[in-house]
């Protein structure tokens, strides 16, 4: 092109006259030769820079995902029971006395304290009660001791032969009377103050009370018979609190096969554990004290009774709640998020990363939820690395990026799973 070019530029004393006389011509026609050559110069450098048609892109790396060994912890098996929450002491308040009910000492559902006054019924006729059971045991008394005077006397005359055997004998008679009826007096006392003291009623027990079913100026009835005397209200003990529930007769092998097993000088563990309808996790402990000593007929089941602290009295009598009673000794177990597990039809599967990068798909058996994760019974072993995210870009048989991940708990667990 440079050469081109070259032949372009003339000496000017060369050039004919007659063209010199056109130089407008020759500028113009010298303009539009540059033009065409630039052009040409342009063309032949974006050609070279364009690349070629046929020239295909370069394939994109495989997909990452997460992946981590599973989550290795020595866990326990337990078996799960649905049961309620039940007090350990429930009593009726009935009145002993009868009697113009006349104080009530409490708030309805409030918690009460053993010794606590709570009701009084009307004390008047009974305090006269008393005070005649105390007159008719002085009177008793001043017999006793006449008695005991006429005796002593007669005694001394009877030594004389101036008394017969006849009334010496009367006399050791009514000395005896005397002593009766100073014993009897004083049980009409202990009988009229106990009466008095059944006027006030004190709660018995700690624990939640329930309405007063009488108000001031009822009429109570009273007496021993718990079907004619008046109920006045009921207190339920709430520390330590019951939970009940039934165990099926396998799982009732299982767990007697269990402790069995922990025989050999050591101290029996009946540790059991248990939640609340709205709680994660086992966060109350206790301790299984009651297996009942027969199986129901009817429905196979026998019932059994745990007892659990319940120092804040948050759990309620009658609340339903959930326990798990220990079936095996910590062992060896491998846990998983619950989102890297997958469902093939009725198989769960897992899908494992292979040395070269490449998905492999494990089937595996899982049981129940521990700390957050998944149990994983058989099918993995400890080395395998899961893919624990990004498990919609995995396909078996492609290959992947792995990066690497950790599994933690998402909550806090104990070293337990259930069975």
């Amino acid at each position: 092109m440079t050469g081109h070019l070259d032949t372009l530029v003339l000496d000017r004393n060369s050039v004919p006259a007659s063209v010199g006389r056109r130089p407008k011509l020759w500028a113009g026609s010298l303009a539009v030769l540059l033009i065409a050559g630039g052009v040409a110069l342009m063309g032949t450098q974006w050609w070279h820079q364009t690349p070629s048609a046929s020239a295909q892109p370069a394939p994109p790396p495989p997909p990452a995902v997460t992946v981590s060994t599973p989550l290795q912890r020595d866990l326990a098996s337990w078996t799960t029971f649905t049961g309620q929450f039940s007090a350990v002491d429930y009593v009726e308040l009935r009145a002993q006395v009868s009697g113009y009910l006349t104080e009530i000492h409490f708030t309805d559902g409030q918690i009460v304290h053993k010794g606590d006054l709570l009701f009084v019924i009307d004390p008047r006729p009974y305090d006269i009660a008393l005070q005649q059971a105390g007159a008719q045991l002085v009177t008793a008394v001043a017999g006793l001791d006449l008695a005991n005077r006429e005796i002593v006397r007669t005694t001394e005359l009877h030594r004389s032969d101036f008394a017969s055997g006849e009334l010496l004998d009367q006399r050791v008679q009514q000395q005896r009377a005397a002593q009766a009826a100073v014993e009897q007096a004083k049980a009409a006392v202990r009988s009229a103050q106990l009466n008095v003291e059944f006027t006030h009623i004190t709660a018995p027990l700690t624990g939640r009370i329930s309405v007063h079913r009488s108000s001031i100026g009822n009429l109570i009835s009273g007496g021993q018979n718990g079907a004619t005397s008046t109920l006045l209200t009921t207190i339920v003990s709430l520390d330590p609190i019951h939970l009940d529930f039934d165990m099926s007769e396998g799982d009732y092998l299982t767990y007697q096969r269990f402790l069995q097993s922990q025989h050999g000088g050591n101290p029996v563990d009946r540790t059991v554990e248990a939640s609340l309808s709205d709680e994660q996790g086992w966060p109350h402990r206790g301790e299984l004290n009651f297996i009942d000593n027969q199986m129901d007929r009817g429905s196979g089941t026998i019932h059994a009774r745990a007892s659990l602290p319940n120092p804040d009295l948050f759990i309620a009598a009658g609340q339903f709640g959930r326990l798990r009673l220990p079936t095996s000794a910590s062992k060896p177990t491998l846990l998983l998020p619950d989102a890297a597990v997958s469902t093939d039809q009725s198989r769960k599967l897992v899908m494992t990363v292979a040395a070269d990068g490449t998905v492999v798909p494990k089937p595996v058996e899982v049981g129940q939820l521990s700390g957050g994760l998944r149990v994983i019974s058989s099918g993995l072993s400890p080395s395998d690395r899961v893919i624990i995210n990004g498990l919609m870009r995995a396909r078996p048989g492609s290959k992947v990026t792995p990066q690497p991940g950790s599994i933690a708990p998402t909550v806090q667990a104990s070293s337990s799973v259930q069975g």
